[in-house]
Protein backbone atom coordinates (compact mmCIF):
# COMPACT_ATOMS: atom_id res chain seq x y z
CA UNK A 1 0.00 0.00 0.00
CA UNK A 2 1.33 3.44 -0.93
CA UNK A 3 2.18 5.58 2.08
CA UNK A 4 -0.25 8.43 2.70
CA UNK A 5 1.20 11.89 2.17
CA UNK A 6 -0.18 15.14 3.56
CA UNK A 7 0.09 18.49 1.80
CA UNK A 8 1.57 21.30 3.88
CA UNK A 9 -1.95 22.67 4.49
CA UNK A 10 -3.20 19.28 5.69
CA UNK A 11 -0.10 18.85 7.88
CA UNK A 12 -0.60 22.31 9.41
CA UNK A 13 -4.20 21.43 10.28
CA UNK A 14 -3.13 18.06 11.72
CA UNK A 15 -0.50 19.64 14.01
CA UNK A 16 -2.53 22.81 14.71
CA UNK A 17 0.29 25.11 13.57
CA UNK A 18 0.69 27.71 10.83
CA UNK A 19 2.10 27.13 7.35
CA UNK A 20 5.01 29.44 8.17
CA UNK A 21 5.82 27.35 11.25
CA UNK A 22 6.00 24.19 9.12
CA UNK A 23 8.21 25.94 6.58
CA UNK A 24 10.51 27.10 9.37
CA UNK A 25 10.68 23.60 10.88
CA UNK A 26 11.55 22.18 7.45
CA UNK A 27 14.33 24.72 6.95
CA UNK A 28 15.93 24.15 10.35
CA UNK A 29 15.54 20.36 10.21
CA UNK A 30 13.06 20.03 13.04
CA UNK A 31 10.37 18.42 10.82
CA UNK A 32 11.69 17.77 7.30
CA UNK A 33 9.25 17.76 4.39
CA UNK A 34 9.34 15.66 1.22
CA UNK A 35 9.72 17.34 -2.17
CA UNK A 36 8.73 15.16 -5.13
CA UNK A 37 11.34 14.88 -7.88
CA UNK A 38 12.93 18.24 -7.25
CA UNK A 39 9.62 20.10 -6.96
CA UNK A 40 8.99 22.97 -4.55
CA UNK A 41 5.79 21.71 -2.90
CA UNK A 42 6.18 20.23 0.57
CA UNK A 43 4.59 16.92 1.58
CA UNK A 44 4.64 15.01 4.87
CA UNK A 45 4.36 11.32 5.71
CA UNK A 46 1.47 10.55 8.04
CA UNK A 47 3.76 8.46 10.27
CA UNK A 48 6.24 11.36 10.60
CA UNK A 49 3.44 13.65 11.75
CA UNK A 50 2.24 11.11 14.32
CA UNK A 51 5.74 10.66 15.73
CA UNK A 52 6.39 14.41 15.79
CA UNK A 53 3.11 15.22 17.54
CA UNK A 54 3.81 12.60 20.21
CA UNK A 55 7.00 14.48 21.13
CA UNK A 56 5.16 17.21 23.03
CA UNK A 57 6.37 15.77 26.34
CA UNK A 58 9.93 15.58 25.02
CA UNK A 59 9.82 19.23 23.93
CA UNK A 60 8.37 20.40 27.24
CA UNK A 61 10.66 18.39 29.53
CA UNK A 62 13.72 19.34 27.47
CA UNK A 63 12.88 23.01 27.85
CA UNK A 64 12.20 23.08 31.60
CA UNK A 65 15.17 20.83 32.41
CA UNK A 66 17.89 21.99 30.02
CA UNK A 67 16.63 25.18 28.44
CA UNK A 68 16.47 23.43 25.07
CA UNK A 69 14.89 25.64 22.43
CA UNK A 70 11.48 24.48 21.26
CA UNK A 71 9.15 25.63 18.46
CA UNK A 72 7.73 29.06 19.19
CA UNK A 73 4.22 27.88 18.38
CA UNK A 74 4.11 26.19 21.81
CA UNK A 75 5.46 29.19 23.75
CA UNK A 76 3.09 31.53 25.58
CA UNK A 77 5.13 34.42 27.02
CA UNK A 78 2.09 36.07 28.61
CA UNK A 79 -1.20 34.95 30.13
CA UNK A 80 -3.17 36.82 27.45
CA UNK A 81 -1.47 34.82 24.70
CA UNK A 82 -2.05 31.60 26.63
CA UNK A 83 -5.75 32.34 27.07
CA UNK A 84 -6.13 33.26 23.39
CA UNK A 85 -4.65 29.91 22.40
CA UNK A 86 -6.77 28.18 25.03
CA UNK A 87 -9.90 29.65 23.42
CA UNK A 88 -8.70 28.38 20.05
CA UNK A 89 -8.38 24.89 21.53
CA UNK A 90 -11.85 25.22 23.05
CA UNK A 91 -13.39 26.15 19.70
CA UNK A 92 -11.79 23.12 18.09
CA UNK A 93 -13.00 20.80 20.86
CA UNK A 94 -16.54 22.15 20.62
CA UNK A 95 -16.71 21.03 17.00
CA UNK A 96 -15.55 17.46 17.70
CA UNK A 97 -18.32 14.86 18.15
CA UNK A 98 -18.35 13.17 21.55
CA UNK A 99 -16.92 16.09 23.51
CA UNK A 100 -20.19 17.85 24.32
CA UNK A 101 -19.88 17.15 28.08
CA UNK A 102 -16.10 17.07 28.43
CA UNK A 103 -14.82 20.02 26.42
CA UNK A 104 -15.65 22.70 29.02
CA UNK A 105 -14.01 20.65 31.79
CA UNK A 106 -10.88 20.02 29.74
CA UNK A 107 -10.59 23.73 29.01
CA UNK A 108 -11.22 24.55 32.70
CA UNK A 109 -8.46 22.20 33.90
CA UNK A 110 -5.98 23.40 31.27
CA UNK A 111 -6.78 27.02 32.05
CA UNK A 112 -6.35 26.58 35.81
CA UNK A 113 -2.96 24.89 35.43
CA UNK A 114 -1.70 27.47 32.94
CA UNK A 115 -3.01 30.47 34.87
CA UNK A 116 -1.52 29.00 38.05
CA UNK A 117 1.95 29.23 36.49
CA UNK A 118 1.53 32.88 35.57
CA UNK A 119 -0.10 33.91 38.88
CA UNK A 120 2.50 32.26 41.11
CA UNK A 121 5.55 33.45 39.16
CA UNK A 122 4.46 36.98 38.30
CA UNK A 123 7.56 39.17 38.64
CA UNK A 124 9.54 36.24 40.09
CA UNK A 125 10.48 34.14 37.06
CA UNK A 126 14.02 32.76 37.63
CA UNK A 127 14.87 33.23 33.94
CA UNK A 128 12.42 32.66 31.06
CA UNK A 129 8.91 33.93 31.74
CA UNK A 130 5.92 32.19 30.23
CA UNK A 131 4.78 28.62 29.68
CA UNK A 132 4.86 25.76 27.22
CA UNK A 133 1.36 24.90 25.97
CA UNK A 134 0.95 22.18 23.37
CA UNK A 135 -1.84 19.80 22.49
CA UNK A 136 -2.80 17.05 20.09
CA UNK A 137 -6.55 16.61 20.17
CA UNK A 138 -6.43 13.57 17.89
CA UNK A 139 -4.34 11.79 20.51
CA UNK A 140 -6.27 13.50 23.33
CA UNK A 141 -3.21 14.89 25.06
CA UNK A 142 -2.36 18.35 26.43
CA UNK A 143 1.05 19.32 27.84
CA UNK A 144 1.91 22.39 29.91
CA UNK A 145 5.19 23.35 31.57
CA UNK A 146 6.99 26.32 33.07
CA UNK A 147 10.48 27.25 34.24
CA UNK A 148 9.16 28.96 37.35
CA UNK A 149 9.78 28.69 41.09
CA UNK A 150 7.82 25.49 41.56
CA UNK A 151 5.13 24.66 44.11
CA UNK A 152 7.39 24.34 47.17
CA UNK A 153 9.02 27.77 46.85
CA UNK A 154 5.68 29.37 46.05
CA UNK A 155 3.83 27.90 49.05
CA UNK A 156 6.67 28.60 51.46
CA UNK A 157 5.68 32.24 51.24
CA UNK A 158 2.49 31.41 53.17
CA UNK A 159 3.45 28.02 54.64
CA UNK A 160 7.10 28.51 55.72
CA UNK A 161 7.21 25.17 57.56
CA UNK A 162 6.82 23.15 54.36
CA UNK A 163 10.10 21.27 53.91
CA UNK A 164 9.75 19.10 50.80
CA UNK A 165 8.14 19.02 47.38
CA UNK A 166 5.80 16.10 48.11
CA UNK A 167 4.14 17.80 51.08
CA UNK A 168 3.92 21.11 49.21
CA UNK A 169 2.28 19.57 46.15
CA UNK A 170 -0.16 17.60 48.30
CA UNK A 171 -1.18 20.83 50.06
CA UNK A 172 -1.57 22.62 46.71
CA UNK A 173 -3.99 19.97 45.46
CA UNK A 174 -5.96 19.37 48.66
CA UNK A 175 -6.04 22.48 50.88
CA UNK A 176 -7.24 26.07 50.59
CA UNK A 177 -4.17 28.29 50.55
CA UNK A 178 -4.10 32.06 50.76
CA UNK A 179 -1.68 34.75 51.77
CA UNK A 180 -4.55 36.95 52.95
CA UNK A 181 -7.13 35.11 55.05
CA UNK A 182 -10.01 34.52 54.67
CA UNK A 183 -9.60 34.78 50.86
CA UNK A 184 -9.55 31.48 49.00
CA UNK A 185 -6.92 32.51 46.49
CA UNK A 186 -4.28 30.32 44.91
CA UNK A 187 -6.55 27.29 44.84
CA UNK A 188 -6.63 26.46 41.14
CA UNK A 189 -4.98 23.07 41.63
CA UNK A 190 -7.54 22.09 44.26
CA UNK A 191 -10.28 22.79 41.73
CA UNK A 192 -8.39 20.74 39.14
CA UNK A 193 -8.36 17.73 41.50
CA UNK A 194 -12.05 18.06 42.33
CA UNK A 195 -13.05 18.15 38.65
CA UNK A 196 -10.79 15.30 37.53
CA UNK A 197 -11.97 12.97 40.27
CA UNK A 198 -15.50 13.14 38.84
CA UNK A 199 -14.66 12.60 35.15
CA UNK A 200 -12.68 10.21 32.89
CA UNK A 201 -9.62 12.46 32.79
CA UNK A 202 -5.99 11.59 33.61
CA UNK A 203 -3.41 14.04 34.98
CA UNK A 204 0.30 13.52 35.51
CA UNK A 205 1.89 16.50 37.28
CA UNK A 206 5.45 17.16 38.49
CA UNK A 207 7.01 19.90 40.60
CA UNK A 208 10.45 19.38 42.10
CA UNK A 209 10.68 15.66 42.84
CA UNK A 210 6.95 15.36 43.63
CA UNK A 211 4.84 13.43 41.12
CA UNK A 212 1.04 13.49 41.06
CA UNK A 213 -1.03 10.81 39.39
CA UNK A 214 -4.77 11.41 39.04
CA UNK A 215 -7.20 9.07 37.28
CA UNK A 216 -10.76 10.27 37.54
CA UNK A 217 -12.47 7.12 36.32
CA UNK A 218 -10.66 5.06 38.99
CA UNK A 219 -10.86 7.74 41.72
CA UNK A 220 -7.07 7.64 42.08
CA UNK A 221 -5.17 10.57 43.60
CA UNK A 222 -1.56 9.82 44.49
CA UNK A 223 1.42 12.03 45.34
CA UNK A 224 4.83 10.31 45.43
CA UNK A 225 8.52 11.19 45.31
CA UNK A 226 10.01 10.69 41.85
CA UNK A 227 13.51 9.83 40.71
CA UNK A 228 14.41 13.25 39.35
CA UNK A 229 13.95 16.89 40.31
CA UNK A 230 12.07 19.02 37.79
CA UNK A 231 12.38 22.78 37.87
CA UNK A 232 9.12 24.66 37.70
CA UNK A 233 6.04 22.57 36.94
CA UNK A 234 5.09 20.04 34.28
CA UNK A 235 1.61 18.67 33.48
CA UNK A 236 0.24 16.12 31.05
CA UNK A 237 -3.55 15.85 30.65
CA UNK A 238 -5.15 12.91 28.83
CA UNK A 239 -8.85 12.48 28.17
Amino acid sequence: MEEKLFTISQAAEYLRVSLNTLRRWDENGKLVAIKKEGGTHRYYRENDLEIFSSDLMKFASGWIQDGVEFPGTFYCPTSSIFNARLMKMQNTLMQKPGFEKLYSLIVLITGEIGDNSFAHNLGKWPDTAGIFFGYNLEKRIIVLADRGLGILETLRQVRPKLSNHVDAVRVAFTEFVSGRAPEKRGNGLKLVREVIMEWPIYLFYISGDAEVCMKGHNKIFRVTRGQRIVRGCFAKIEF
